[in-house]
This record gives structure tokens, sequence and C-alpha cells, in this order.
């Protein structure tokens, strides 16, 4: 009996389960999917601990910045007229024609002082008949030009006012690729735009110029800049300017993935300059340079591939007097390693003539360090300054903008007044407007200043016209000014 009792019970609990299954698969929700999820497991090398990467805040990077970067408008007067007899002869003179036209500009700049200094782009300025600065708060100021370097492209301008919101300068020689950085200006006339990239190379030379007296040893980034950001900040998370926004590589004409800026070690220097002399006061190694690479060090059985070629030196100059013959390798100046011809000319523009220099060179598989008295570019180690124009023995004004329409010209100098001087020597007379001192433009004093202290060999060749609209050219010598 028992047992057919438990057999009863066995079957009953057979049946209850049977009928829950059937009951469960004809009225559960036909929708519900059961997920499930493996267990997480991570797999490293041996010795290699996972490092959590911190996130980068550049908040106060942007708003410590966005308030020492000025908006800079420019007016210019862009018509240019040059005499041609066969043009005129077929056409009729185009200076009874012609009607000048003016043309404005846009760019940006930095506050780097606090009683209104502020650093821009020289393509921004030059040639410019008015410089408007506009503030972060939208006020609104004349800028004069202090000075201007055509050769880094980088110019000074002054407002009056006090109590501005400048920006401190970081160190643009310890920035490492990879390291963000934010670019601030004002791009399509968009005021206070910033944004954000990283260091993504160093020391680029872009032949921007085309001169032999240029330096380009830019900061290459992928923080978007375009049209309107040039003479803009280029800025580390702590909000310091490391670099001035100058150029971008683009086949359209606006930003396409990379932009350029001039490193700050190089913006101290020249503005200081500008401030301090009036026009930068440029040092000279004396030396003609190639960048060591694998085809030179094949050609020359160069053991490594570093440093930077001594391809000549030039005679009794600083390099020479100090005993660096053609094929010595510079390896470091003054500390600083240099692996490329951009990455010494940085480096020697940071100081003045008459500085001396610790030169590293590597010679016949030796290392010799050599020390070197830079010069300036007439061969000796003084300073020049304004004063230095006195052998011309002339005085010189602005031309009016009468004389502007009446000439069909947008830029020159009139020589105001004459005395004993090399100009009354080359029979130039009173009334004379200098247009062009070699290829340098001429829109004002300072341009001749800059033109003269960057004479190749001396020679000087003057491009002007007359009152009367007579075109004359006149050449000369520095070498035998004094």
């Amino acid at each position: 009996m028992k047992f057919k009792l438990f057999l009863g019970k066995l079957g009953i609990a057979i049946l209850g389960g049977i009928v829950a299954i059937l009951l469960f698969v004809l009225f559960s929700d036909k929708k519900e999917r059961i997920i499930t999820t493996p267990e997480l497991r991570t797999t490293q090398l041996a010795n290699h601990a996972l490092v959590n990467v911190p996130q980068v805040d550049l908040t106060y990077a942007a708003e410590m910045s966005v308030k020492s970067v000025v908006h800079v408008k420019t007016l210019f007067s862009n018509e240019e007229y040059q005499s041609n007899p066969f043009y005129d002869f077929l056409f009729g003179d185009r200076s009874r024609s012609q009607q000048p036209r003016a043309s404005l500009g846009s760019g940006s700049g930095v506050i780097i002082s606090d009683d209104g200094y502020i650093v821009t782009n020289n393509h921004v300025v030059q040639g410019s008949n008015l410089i408007n600065i506009v503030l972060y708060d939208k006020r609104e100021y004349e800028g004069k030009l202090v000075g201007n370097d055509p050769y880094t492209d980088l110019a000074l301008i002054k407002i009056d006012e006090k109590d501005l919101p400048k920006m401190d300068l970081g160190n643009s020689d310890d920035l490492k690729l990879g390291e963000w950085v934010l670019a601030v200006g004002n791009p399509f006339n968009l005021t206070s735009t910033v944004t954000a990239g990283i260091i993504s190379a160093k020391a680029r030379n872009l032949g921007l110029n085309g001169s032999q007296m240029s330096i380009e040893s830019f900061l290459q980034t992928d923080a978007a800049v375009n049209p309107g950001n040039s003479g803009g900040a280029l800025v580390d998370t702590k909000g310091r300017l490391i670099g001035i926004n100058t150029a971008i590589e683009s086949r359209t004409g606006s930003y396409s993935g990379y932009s350029f800026a001039i490193p700050v070690a190089i913006v101290e220097k020249v503005i200081g300059d500008l401030k301090n002399y009036g026009e930068v006061q440029r040092a000279f190694i004396g030396v003609s340079i190639r960048t060591v690479d694998a085809n030179l060090a094949s050609e020359f059985k160069i053991d490594k591939i570093e440093g930077v070629y001594v391809a000549g030196v030039n005679e009794d100059g600083a390099a020479e007097l100090a005993g660096i013959k053609k094929g010595d390798i510079i390896l470091n100046i003054d500390g600083k390693v240099v692996n490329s011809s951009a990455e010494l000319q940085e480096q020697v523009s940071k100081f003045h003539p008459g500085d001396k220099i610790k030169v590293l060179i590597k010679r016949d598989e030796e290392r010799k360090q050599i020390d070197v008295v830079l010069r300036n570019k007439l061969g000796n180690t003084n300073l020049i300054k304004s004063k230095d124009l006195a052998f011309l023995g002339a005085e010189f004004e602005p031309l009016s903008t009468q004389e502007k329409y009446r000439l069909q010209i947008n830029r020159g100098v009139k020589v105001k007044s004459l005395r004993n001087g090399k100009f009354k020597d080359e029979d130039i007379k009173e009334g004379f407007i200098i247009y062009k001192i070699n290829e340098t433009p001429i829109f004002k004093v300072d341009d001749i200043k800059n033109a003269l202290q960057t004479v190749k060999d001396g020679g000087v060749f003057i491009s002007g016209i007359y009152p009367d609209g007579s075109v004359k050219y006149y050449a000369f010598s520095l070498n035998d000014k004094d």
C-alpha cells in the first residue's frame, strides 16, 4: 500500500511539472529576450600596468586667453600704378582714367602688455592706411604701428589705453609633440573664436617669404585656423601664449588640416627689439648650412644623421673668426640641440649682435665646443639704431592722399629736405618719392631702415618717382657709407 501511495504522489508531481511547463510556453511574452553578459576579462603583457589617461580641461585656457585677443581691422588703398609707356601708347594714360580704390582687411592680434602693446602678423597690417583695434568687450581704438619685421612676419601695434588684459608668455622651446593647444582669433570676422588641437610638428620651414633673410621655424598644429586668424594666439593649457598663428596648408584658402604658428621664443625677441629700438637687431653666425639627411650623409661619408652641415663660412664672419670650418657639423647652440636648418635659425634669432654663444660642433668624428661672438648684417657687433640713417643726409615725410591719387600709387615716402650725405652725393633731389629699395616696398620711413639693414653685399638700388611723374632709379653701396 505504501509503495502504491508513493507511486501515486510521484505521478502527480510529474504531471504538475508538465502542466507548469505547458502553461509557461502558452502564456509567456514572446517579445522578451534574455541577454546573457559574459564576464569581462582583460589581457595585458606582464610588467605593463594599465594607465588611465586624464581628461584635458581647456575651459580655463579658453576663458583666460579670449580676453587678450583683439580684432585687427585695416584699411588699404589697393590701386598701384606703374608707368608702362607701351601700354599708355596703345590704351591711353591710365593716370587720367583710373580711380584709386580702397579695401578692408581683417586679422587678429594679442595684447602682450597692459599698457596697450599688441603683437600681430606683418602681413595683416603692412601697407595699411588705417589700423582699427576692437577689444573683447567691443571697445575700439585706432592703432599705431610701432614697427614691423617682414622676415619673421611680425608687427607691433600700440593703442592708448591702460589696465588691459595682457596674455602671459609661455615657453615654446619646451613644447612636446601631442600637447594640447588652443587657437584663438577672429576667422571670417567671427570674433573671439576658439579651436583646439595638438602640436603635430615643430621647426617647420615652409618657404613662405622666399627671402634668404627670412626665419621660419613654425609650430604645426591641427587646431582649425582660417582667414582672419592671422596674428591671433596659439596658447597652451594654462592660457599662456606659445605662438602667433600665421599660415594654413590649404588648396582652397580655408582650413584643411594643418596650421602654422611663429614660436613665442622668436616673437618675444622680435617684439622686444621693435619696442626698444624700432627695428629688429638681427644676429648672424656667418655660415651657409644644410640639414643633415640620408643623401647628405652618403655624399660626405657622415657616420650619423644628426645636426646641421656647414656648407660654407662667410669671410671675416662670426663663425670663421671663431674657428668654425666648412664641413663641420653643428650639433647644438647654447645647449639646444639643432637637427635642421630651421632649428638653427630659430636658436640664433634669439640673440643680438655682440652676444657670445656656445656652439657644439663635430669635426672628424670628434666633438668640440666653440665660443662664437655674433655679428650684424654689416659685419660688426654694433646694434643698429634709427640714427644710423643719418648718413643718407635726408629727412622724410609720408605722402598725402592727394599725391597718391594724382600719381596713381599706393605707397612711397617723400624726401622732404636734404643736407650733406649719400642722397646728395647720388644727385637725389628734394621731392623724390622712394617707392622701392631693392625688393622691399616702401610704405613708411621704418621700411627704409628695414630695407637698408637687410641689404646683401652692400648694394642699394632705389626705385622712385618725382612729383612730375618722371620715374628714376639710383644705385650706391653701403660699404662706403662711413
